[in-house]
């Protein structure tokens, strides 16, 4: 999302958090502040910015800059926001540094799944959509797991992006345990029929005791399962 800035930026400049909150609502999380036709710009816009900033941060979303005047950069440099946003001479150059940002999140997401092993295996879940108003699946399979994802069958409810909750008890204690998770892949009943309905799900915001435990329930598994090659 791009947003043109004018005017000034002040202690009356409320209606950008409040923007930059719809933004996020409606699912845009990396946002572009244009201030080519910024006028004035004083240490309570600084306070104002800095809150919409940490609302894009807090919802692991990206905030850049560009096209920053001349009689402006002064007050960037001294308050150290330059420091801290990501500020771009064009706004073709920022545009293309969040398809950069992209295509290395992908890399690392690559490299960090190929660091945990993956476990086929079949095991009853429930999920739930994050958002009250939304779908439910009951009695899913787990068809493939990890301690950074996995692949559940059976249900068609939800899309990409969607937040999810993954309830599952891990044999043969039974142990609970509940993760957030994302859809991240869906599916195609034209050529995966086998396995459709289905989505990958990958986890976030993951508990270091909660991680650790899939991992040591895989690895365990894993002596009787088949080696996976990658």
């Amino acid at each position: 999302m791009v947003l043109d800035l004018s005017g000034r930026i002040d202690v009356n400049s409320a209606q950008l958090v409040e923007v930059v909150g719809q933004c996020i609502r409606d699912g845009y999380v990396d946002i572009l502040c244009n201030f080519e036709e910024v006028e004035f710009i004083d240490y309570m816009g600084i306070s104002v910015v800095v809150i919409a900033y940490k609302e894009v941060a807090n919802s692991q979303g990206r905030m850049k800059f560009t096209t920053i005047p001349a009689h402006l950069r002064g007050i960037f440099s001294v308050s150290g926001l330059d420091r801290v946003i990501e500020i771009y001479a064009t706004e073709d150059m920022a545009l293309n540094s969040f398809k950069e940002d992209k295509v290395i999140e992908n890399i690392k997401k690559m490299q960090l799944r190929r660091r945990f092993k993956r476990l086929p295996i079949d095991i009853k879940i429930e999920l739930k959509s994050k958002s009250e108003k939304s779908p439910a699946c009951l009695k899913l399979d787990i068809l493939n797991l990890s301690a950074v994802g996995a692949y559940i069958y059976g249900c068609d409810k939800f899309k990409l992006g969607d937040a999810v909750v993954l309830k599952l008890k891990l044999p043969p204690r039974g142990e609970e345990i509940e993760l957030d998770g994302k859809v991240v892949w869906l599916s195609d009943k034209q050529v995966q029929h086998q396995i459709h309905p289905g989505m990958a799900v990958e986890f976030y915001n993951i508990k270091n005791p909660v991680q650790q435990k899939l991992i040591e329930f895989i690895d365990r598994n894993l002596t009787f399962s088949p080696t996976d090659p990658d």
